[in-house]
């Protein structure tokens, strides 16, 4: 069932751009301004992308297959399917009200209104899909109906589907993410929404009754804990408490021995590290470990070796953005690199792999204190984009002060776990850890 997590994944895109679309326009009714270059980005977008690629998608493959296995989908595949085909035509009545009130023609309350109305229309049909058509796919469809449509999906040669396609919606999504006003972003901390009516975000990873041993020596006894999409979860604890050996758990260089780990749906607690790294967990390691003969621009390089390489030139870009000094210094071994340099380069590394998980362990270890604030910093810009971070860190006060939930390991076990303002007001983790 390849071809549902594409299009979930897909939808958790169109989902992010409705929540920034939503939180445009409140400004726009507040400042009684339109911003037409970035609103009219996202309609690009969505022409292409959604109006052009992933409802044809849906229409030619999963709908078509769904029809013919399910008597009583046929009413309501009608109804979406309707919606598919008038989506065009309300885009382009939207591009033009835009037009208008730039043009001074028509007022922004006005547009304000209409762009409220086709993002309430945009999210009730993702809900719709997620909640009736998904489930119902899943249950009546066949093996060999999913390869049918897995294969159309994955097919690289597609002029719609392929990679070239995906390189350009890819492009026009980065557009859309350079023009978005700084005070929105991309909507991230709301991304999660979809699947439920509850305010509480989707949960990406859930982790039970993890074990892990070294030869007779049982590392992890039983770890459970749950990270939600968007949120920063710090792991603290002394050192020797089973931080490392959990984050390697979990990324899959280390065996477990008992447990599950679901991430994004799926349960990965049979898949291979390099597997689980292709589903989106990218991990940035304790002790740095980049390649320190190779160039500081190979190992980036390294880090994006399951992405299309028509992505790969732009990515290089943002982390350089992010990092001007590995810019300054590519071409340079990575092994001449100070400590905190080669800190960023590890998480430029993970960075690279477009993760939907980053795993951070002691990104802090060894660094000056000026540094130690620098990488800090770096990990709150990425929360702030909505990237979903655990966060394993002997230097409890700076991981729990900007984690969402924090949890306190000792000797292999959980022992507390709440948000990182309760941790950091706890009188146990205050004693033991922030040496007050």
């Amino acid at each position: 069932m390849e071809a549902l997590r594409i299009i979930k994944d897909e939808h958790r895109n169109l989902w992010r751009l409705a929540i920034t679309l939503e939180q445009v326009a409140a400004e726009m009714e507040r400042e009684q301004k339109a911003d037409p270059a970035f609103l009219g980005s996202v309609f690009d977008y969505f022409e292409h992308f959604m109006d052009g690629c992933h409802h044809r998608k849906e229409d030619e493959h999963l709908f078509r297959v769904l029809r013919q296995r399910s008597d009583t989908a046929g009413p309501l595949l009608d109804r979406l399917q309707a919606e598919h085909r008038n989506a065009p035509h309300n885009l382009a009545a939207l591009r033009q009200q835009l037009a208008d009130t730039v043009a001074g023609q028509g007022s922004v309350s006005s547009l304000v209104e209409a762009l409220r109305l086709y993002v309430e229309d945009q999210k009730a049909h993702i809900r719709s899909e997620e909640q009736d058509i998904y489930p119902l796919a899943s249950e009546m469809l066949t093996p060999e109906d999913w390869q049918e449509i897995d294969k159309a999906f994955l097919d690289n040669d597609d002029p719609v589907f392929g990679s070239s396609a995906r390189a350009e919606f890819r492009e026009l999504f980065h557009k859309v993410a350079s023009l978005a006003p700084v005070s929105v972003g991309l909507g991230g901390s709301s991304a999660g929404e979809l699947q439920s009516s509850s305010t509480s975000p989707e949960v990406l990873l859930k982790v039970d009754a993890l074990e892990s041993c070294y030869g007779r020596i049982k590392a992890l006894k039983g770890i459970s804990l749950e990270v939600r999409r968007g949120e920063t979860v710090a792991l603290v604890g002394a050192n020797g408490a089973g931080k490392t050996t959990f984050l390697r758990s979990l990324s899959g260089v280390q065996p477990m021995s008992a447990g599950h780990i679901v991430f994004d749906g799926e349960d990965i607690s049979k898949l291979r590290s390099d597997m689980r790294m292709r589903r989106g967990i990218c991990q940035s390691p304790e002790g740095r470990q980049v390649f320190g003969p190779l160039s500081i621009e190979d190992n980036l390089r390294l880090g994006a070796y399951t992405q299309p390489k028509q992505q790969v030139e732009g990515d290089l870009e943002k982390i350089y953005a992010m990092f001007p000094i590995l810019k300054e210094k590519r071409k340079l071994p990575a092994g001449t690199l100070s400590g905190g340099q080669q800190q960023m380069l590890a998480i430029g590394r993970a960075l690279m792999g477009r993760p939907k998980l980053l795993l951070l362990d002691e990104p802090s270890m060894g660094l000056a204190p000026l540094l130690v604030e620098e990488v800090f910093n770096v990990v709150k810009t990425l929360k702030a984009q909505g990237m979903s971070i655990v966060l394993a860190e002997q230097n409890a006060f700076s991981a729990l002060a900007i984690a969402d939930r924090g949890y306190v390991m000792e000797t292999g076990n959980i022992t507390l776990t709440g948000s990182g303002r309760e941790l950091i007001e706890n009188e146990q983790v205050r004693a033991a850890y922030l040496g007050m």
